[in-house]
């Protein structure tokens, strides 16, 4: 196992120590960057004073795009599904 390795990561104005896995650094130095952008556009966008309202608007947009995701995948898995039902009907009707 890798050893850890100690990265700072700076979000709203503050730093951040952290120990993670090396494999790990990529993505949260790419999430950090986005959490970044994402308090810029919320600040330009809407008059905000507080950074811990803008963060609380960074994790609801973050949390939402995974619940879209997750259902966008649950309906993929069951079109799949039904189609690979319609399939088997098909190929059964076929071989009987």
């Amino acid at each position: 196992m890798a050893e850890p390795l100690k990265i700072k990561l700076s979000i709203a104005d503050r730093v951040y120590p952290l120990n993670i896995n090396p494999s790990q650094e990529e993505g949260l130095r790419l999430a950090s960057k986005k959490i970044e952008e994402m308090i810029k556009k919320f600040e330009q966008s809407y008059a905000v004073r507080d950074k811990q309202d803008v963060l609380a608007m960074c994790a609801l947009q973050f949390a939402a795009q995974v619940e879209q995701k997750q259902i966008d995948k649950s309906s993929d898995t069951q079109e799949t599904e039904e189609k690979l039902k319609a399939l088997d009907r098909l190929l059964q009707e076929q071989l009987s």
